[in-house]
């Protein structure tokens, strides 16, 4: 009996757009304070109840000025006042000049300001003792200040719902006074590694590992992406190559959390038991896609939790994460734009190796402006995301050239 064609492996494009369309976002929100908020998603838009800066200020140390009073270079004209940030002047009377601070206001009457370098105090006080000042060159409408409003103005949607709030936006967010913010609450995920071979640092010497044993990296760097990505994370462990125990650790994480991630056990092999597991227990919607590393990748559902199911590799592990996970719990947390965006690089080296799926290669920037590769791109070789700083995305079938334009993803825009 001939064996039936095998499916062609599904394009990552493709993959994405089928994961992605099954995510309904969280509806339960929370408030926390502005301080603690950075990383969460915004639930609610933001609007500002004022402008920003209120007032038209100063942008700098100096004097404001009447510009019809400054017709000619070195004219002296006498202080009237002084305003430091926090205070409100009088009305500037012609022929007078105000001293004035950075993020003062500008009194009415004024429409310049002029910075200190540019002007000088004379020596001698006016007839009635005050400071008189030489202002040194001519100074035009609107010089140094900044007009009210003109970062934000009043009824302006500062900040819009599904926003990922960084540290900019949480200033920003402050300068209009939100002392709380309304955030998506943080997905549950419950992750476990599958594989009996698997060893926790500290559970046995490295001296004394039995043969065949490894360490289990891949919980660690995954726990650590789920955390940066705003995740509350429970950490079932590792779990036996044995398809009942696979099912049992499937049951207990679906039954209090919005995701179970799995890395481990989702290849072809007899001792691979999470796909059988998923489909008894659920349904297996995606599984293998057209990619180097990180092919044996899978999606599904067991109860009401969504399944992602990650290869046992620590590379392709790494890769599939931060290329499909990481926009589905974006995307989960209510993120609006979680496309894949890359920057045009020069490679540095050459790559005739060319695959029939979409590669991801390991590289680092260099002082020369290009792109070094790292010597060893297997899928079980973790000192090259260490050692690199960011992926090529490598079309199917194409080959580098030095000195070619390639398509760069930093770690810096997918490792946030």
């Amino acid at each position: 009996m001939s064996t039936p064609p095998r499916k062609p492996l599904m394009p990552l494009d493709d993959a994405l757009a089928q994961l992605l369309a099954t995510v309904q976002p969280l509806a339960q929100q929370e408030a926390v304070a502005t301080m603690d908020a950075d990383g969460r998603v915004l639930a609610q838009a933001i609007v500002s109840g004022l402008q920003v800066p209120p007032h038209d200020n100063s942008a700098m140390d100096g004097y404001a000025v009447r510009v019809d009073d400054v017709l000619a270079a070195a004219v002296g004209l006498t202080v009237s006042q002084r305003i430091p940030a926090g205070s409100v002047g009088t009305p500037l009377q012609p022929g007078t000049i105000a001293r004035i601070f950075t993020g003062a206001p500008v009194p009415s009457g004024a429409d310049a300001v002029v910075m200190q370098e540019d002007c000088s105090v004379q020596d001698a006080p006016d007839a009635q003792g005050a400071t008189v000042v030489r202002i040194n060159t001519l100074p035009i409408p609107g010089q140094n200040i900044r007009r009210s409003g003109e970062d934000v103005r009043r009824g302006d949607v500062v900040l819009a719902a599904g926003t990922r709030l960084g540290p900019a936006e949480l200033g920003l967010a402050a300068s209009v006074g939100m002392a709380q913010l309304s955030v998506v609450r943080r997905p549950r995920v419950a992750l476990f590694s599958t594989g009996d071979e698997l060893v926790m640092p500290g559970a046995v010497a490295p001296a004394d590992m039995p043969p065949g044993a490894i360490y289990n990296s891949n919980r660690f760097f995954l726990s650590a992406m789920l955390r940066r990505l705003g995740c509350d994370v429970t950490d079932l462990g590792i779990v036996p190559d044995q398809l009942e125990a696979t099912k049992q650790a499937l049951q207990q994480a679906a039954a209090n959390h919005d995701v179970i991630l799995t890395s481990g056990g989702v290849s072809v092999g007899e001792e691979d038991h999470i796909k059988p597991a998923v489909q008894a227990l659920g349904a297996l919607h995606l599984w293998q896609i057209a990619i180097k590393p990180g092919k044996p990748f899978a999606h599904g559902t067991v109860g009401e939790a969504h399944f992602l199911g990650l290869p046992g590799n620590p590379v392709s592990s790494f890769v599939t994460f931060m290329l499909l996970v990481r926009p589905f719990l974006l995307k989960l947390q209510g993120v609006g734009d979680v496309a894949l965006r890359t920057i045009a690089a020069r490679a540095d080296f050459e790559w005739p190796r060319a695959d029939k799926r979409r590669e991801f290669l390991r590289v680092r920037r260099n002082d020369q402006g290009g792109l070094d590769l790292f010597d060893n791109q297997s899928s079980g070789v973790l000192t090259s995301a260490v050692w690199g700083d960011g992926l090529i995305d490598t079309p199917p079938g194409e080959a580098i050239q030095y000195g070619a334009t390639v398509r760069y993803i930093p770690f810096s825009e997918l490792l946030v």
